[in-house]
């Protein structure tokens, strides 16, 4: 494949080259192979939308961490806020004794998250934990224990969260037992939808069957919560329709159960809002943030009506490294950049081209089936033929390969892992989004001819 010349990706050797390989041979020999990576390579550094590795390789990332650099890598002011605290102390434990950053956080997200109502904020480290934890409150205040979650889509590893979880391969195959009393909901996948059905006739099935799980499955009595994202992200960047999302809703307030948004991937300005439920007009009644809160600081939250927040007593909520005086005055300055910067709105700019670049690459290639977008989180989804639609995971799998030997970094998606989605840091460069879809582009057209 020719190479153009390229302002910011700059391949030294290939990847790995000797100092990756050196360091993938001590990765090998000490750390066990569940934790994986697409890219086999090693990080020297980061900056804004930029990654260097050991070997001198500097490319150009669309991965982000997995949606947690929203304000890119070692944003400057962040870099500082963390170097001034690091003078004040670092982890004095919040349970043992307090400190401002937490409370200056907790009063951010109540006054930014959705709903005019008064809310509480406390955090954790985590989007798992965020999950379990507001699950955790959900079934206090309401004393149901049941827990519904939805197909395909993706709430963490732990045991709860794991079992809330619908995609098997890799995240649940062999790890059972999973929890009691966690059940999923069908969501729309609008462009696998039966041959002959409309979209909004899609979501009014979806609605009904909804309403028959409650007869066939679990009574409504019993269920403490429902817990949605709001556009799927290890799912496939799938994005369902207002309808749905308030259609569900709805049935949440006929029944006294609760709708917690979980926006760990979604949240911070990536899908051109500064939280996603923003699109679709649904006020949760509780959420979950971490990922892109803390520019790669562990942290997470959750946020939710103050009686809710509430229904916990002293000691049942909480952990020991749980808002950490660095993750806070991290996510107060991602916070700041959010708005000051105004990177929701970056985001939409940022979708608009590289939908563009995709709906171009679809406009070619049949075996590009569906292009899609919300904001900044954007995805196409290969197949072996437009017609049946037959997934095409080796397709994207060598896609993402072919992209990192050229120096961008992505990553897949999907129930059934053909779908290649991007996690672009919103600081991104118009020169630099551009040459990394001109790279994405030459690999699709040398790989589809």
């Amino acid at each position: 494949m020719p190479s153009a010349t390229r302002n910011y990706i700059q391949l030294n050797t290939p990847i790995p080259g000797p100092k990756a390989q050196s360091l993938l041979q001590r990765r090998q020999a000490h750390v066990p192979q569940g934790p994986a990576c697409n890219l086999p390579t090693f990080a020297e550094k980061g900056e804004g939308a930029l990654l260097t590795d050991v070997d001198g390789n500097r490319l150009i990332d669309f991965a982000g961490a997995i949606g947690t650099l929203n304000v890119g890598h070692c944003p400057p002011s962040v870099v500082e806020a963390l170097k001034r605290q690091l003078d004040k102390y670092i982890h004095p434990g919040f349970n043992c004794m307090m400190y401002e950053p937490y409370i200056q956080l907790a009063e951010k997200l109540n006054e930014l998250t959705p709903g005019d109502y008064e809310k509480k904020t406390f955090f954790l480290n985590s989007g798992a934990e965020a999950v379990e934890n507001a699950v955790k409150l959900a079934r206090k205040y309401t004393g149901r224990q049941a827990i519904v979650s939805f197909n395909r889509g993706f709430h963490g590893r732990t045991l709860l969260t794991m079992s809330l979880t619908s995609k098997v391969k890799p995240y649940k195959f062999g790890f059972g037992p999973f929890a009691p009393e966690t059940y999923k909901l069908p969501y729309p996948y609008y462009y696998r939808r039966p041959e002959g059905m409309t979209p909004e006739e899609l979501d009014q099935e979806l609605l009904r069957q909804t309403k028959e799980f409650f007869l066939g499955e679990v009574e409504p009595e019993n269920i403490a919560a429902v817990i949605m994202e709001p556009v799927q992200g290890e799912g496939g960047f799938i994005i369902p329709s207002k309808t749905f999302i308030q259609g569900i809703k709805a049935l949440c307030e006929e029944h006294g159960i609760l709708f917690i948004a979980d926006e760990v991937q979604t949240g911070f300005g990536r899908t051109g809002k500064l939280f996603a439920m923003e699109h679709f007009g649904v006020i949760p009644d509780l959420v979950t943030l971490s990922k892109s809160l803390g520019a790669g600081l562990p942290i997470s939250a959750v946020t939710g009506r103050a009686e809710i927040m509430d229904a916990a007593s002293p000691g049942e909520i909480g952990g020991t490294y749980g808002g950490s005086p660095l993750g806070c005055v991290s996510a107060l300055e991602v916070i700041r950049m959010m708005e000051e910067e105004k990177l929701p709105e970056r985001a939409q700019v940022i979708g608009e081209h590289i939908l563009s670049h995709f709906h171009r690459l679809k406009d070619k290639h049949p075996q590009i089936g569906e292009v899609r977008g919300i904001g900044a989180m954007c995805a196409f989804e290969t197949v072996k033929d437009p017609r049946s639609k037959e997934p095409d995971k080796e397709l994207a799998g060598r896609i993402i390969h072919e992209c990192g030997q050229r120096g961008v970094i992505l990553m897949g998606a999907g129930l059934y892992s053909n779908v290649i989605r991007t996690l672009v840091p919103l600081v991104i460069t118009e020169d630099q989004l551009k040459e990394a879809l001109d790279v994405m582009e030459e690999v699709v057209d040398h790989l589809l001819g």
